[in-house]
């Protein structure tokens, strides 16, 4: 095999795997922070949820970016693990389609894809067609490039030595081996499956020891998953052993079959077109298994749980981001990734503005009531949400710079505001908190007519905070009830403070107290003010 030839097949891969990325980023931006609801509607049963994740493998001709989709909706809370044994079986069916193609030598129309492919993102103004102009190239650079490794490898047929390598895969556990250390290493089992295809076209191979190489190749798959899953959550993790236990199990079935049974003959004598033969004994192995499996697929799950139990200790250090969990380079532009990574920030968003409401909450309490021993509590609090202001802020400055979906980086930088506002709300609850150590250091007493009005102003923040919170939050009779509190606020600052000239002039206020409640009546605007500003982000979201 001269170097001329080498550099084919390198390239030829490299086309191959650059078309399944191509493909990748166009269904992401065309619909990729569709697929939260699209996965909601169809895994509402196990059938479903095998249909769902065969069509969306199908689509993009990688079980591995299937399986770390999922992962990622498990890390996030957006699918539970009984769902994603459903998807993950389904993508194992999915994932068979390429090599079907490749069979039926759809590669003769590939330059045809990249033509139309291409004309659609250089001449079409509309975004849509783009997306899909990106997805029909990256289909044909795919074929294009199998064509090519597929030629690369005619010389090998007069190499002895590759012909006798070949011969030693008909030994199950050097089969298994080396098909699950080669689709490990590139990282693609349709990849890895085309090229087998392509040394049993050149008669390199037999199917008798393709067949080993070939379930190899679906336990090698798995390292993309195992990859995406490095960092996350529990249940994320459970999901990547899911997809392992699957393969792993398909391949013990299906190595004493072969072994015990004539199923390779039977396989030999359907078709004799060798590429045929490997495509449908694929098919065949993910069906079956799955037909296996399927009852059993909650049992998958327990087993699951029971191999990586649950740690109590996880997760309880004292910064930490909850909910974003960054998947990897490997997944970085897997189809569904921008549904996961904006479920991940609007729930690490929430619980920042949970965690200020409830400073708000602690610092009125400790400043109406004198209890300075909350104050180390509100310090504490107060240094986390800076820290979440901090790190979400980042990740929200990467996203933008990365995303190519418009409506996601527009979301992002609504979140990037609701952020900033929160943290405001954190430095003025730490005001009030403090203010109550200069009462406590200088024995100052406030009049019951303040203590009224604080208590109002308390239980109007706790209603205001409750709305935010509210599940109809977005909508345009919940932003009316937002602005009518905000506005309700302005109201009692400027009442209040005109009680305190009052009291003042009558001479019922001590000088500093009358400064120190002044101060936090500023305090109390802005609070309502920046909580304004933050259902305005959220109005914005809601109506995308």
């Amino acid at each position: 095999m001269e170097m001329t030839h080498i550099l084919e097949l390198l390239g030829g891969l490299a086309l191959f795997l650059y078309g399944m990325q191509m493909m990748s980023q166009g269904l992401e931006a065309a619909a990729g922070n569709k697929m939260k609801q699209i996965l909601e509607k169809l895994t509402a049963n196990r059938f479903l949820g095998v249909a769902v994740g065969a069509g969306i493998t199908a689509i993009i001709q990688s079980s591995s970016a299937t399986t770390v989709m999922v992962v990622g909706f498990v890390n996030s809370g957006m699918m539970t693990l009984q769902q994603a044994v459903w998807i993950i079986m389904g993508a194992n069916i999915g994932t068979t389609i390429t090599g079907q193609l490749i069979a039926l030598d759809v590669g003769a129309i590939a330059p045809l894809f990249a033509f139309a492919g291409v004309v659609m993102i250089l001449f079409f103004k509309k975004q849509k067609y783009t997306y899909f102009g990106q997805i029909l190239a990256g289909l044909g650079v795919l074929f294009i490039g199998m064509g090519m490794m597929s030629g690369s490898m005619t010389p090998l047929q007069q190499s002895d030595s590759f012909i006798h390598l070949m011969t030693t895969f008909s030994n199950p556990v050097f089969g298994i081996l080396a098909g699950a250390v080669f689709t490990a290493i590139i990282q693609s089992s349709s990849a890895s499956v085309g090229i087998l295809q392509a040394l049993a076209v050149s008669g390199l191979i037999g199917l008798d020891g393709a067949v080993y190489v070939l379930f190899g190749q679906n336990i090698g798959t798995c390292i993309t998953a195992v990859l995406a899953s490095i960092g996350t959550n529990r249940n994320a993790k459970r999901t990547t052993l899911i997809h392992l236990m699957f393969n792993v199990i398909g391949t013990v079935i299906f190595t004493i079959l072969c072994m015990v049974t004539p199923l390779v003959s039977f396989m030999e004598s359907v078709t004799s077109n060798p590429a045929a033969q490997i495509a449908n004994v694929h098919t065949l192995f993910n069906i079956v298994t799955t037909l296996i499996l399927l009852p059993a697929g909650n049992g998958l799950a327990g087993l699951a749980k029971k191999i990586l139990p649950e740690r109590p200790e996880e997760g309880n250090q004292e910064l930490h981001l909850e909910y974003l969990h960054p998947l990897g380079k490997s997944a970085e532009r897997t189809i569904g990734v921008a549904a996961i990574y904006t479920n991940q920030l609007a729930q690490e968003v929430y619980r920042m503005l949970e965690m200020a409401q409830e400073n708000v909450d602690r610092a009125f309490w400790a400043f109406r009531t004198g209890d300075v021993e909350q104050v180390p509590e509100v310090c504490k609090t107060e240094d986390y949400i800076d820290y979440l202001n901090k790190e979400i802020s980042h990740y929200i400055s990467r996203t933008i710079v990365n995303e190519a979906n418009e409506e996601e980086t527009y979301n992002a930088s609504q979140y990037f505001k609701m952020v900033g506002n929160i943290e405001r709300i954190g430095d003025h609850a730490l005001n009030i908190a403090e203010y109550t150590e200069k009462l406590e250091e200088n024995h100052i007493v406030f009049s019951e007519k303040a203590q009224v009005e604080m208590e109002h102003m308390e239980q109007v923040l706790r209603v205001l905070f409750e709305t935010l919170g509210n599940e109809k939050r977005g909508t345009g009779e919940w932003m009316m009830r937002i602005a009518q509190m905000e506005q309700s606020i302005d109201d009692m600052t400027f009442q209040y403070r005109e009680q305190l000239m009052e009291r003042m002039r009558l001479g019922e206020c001590a000088e500093e107290a009358c400064i120190i409640y002044s101060e936090m009546l500023t305090d109390f605007e802005r609070i309502g003010d920046h909580a304004l500003n933050i259902a305005q982000e959220m109005e914005k979201i809601a109506k995308q």
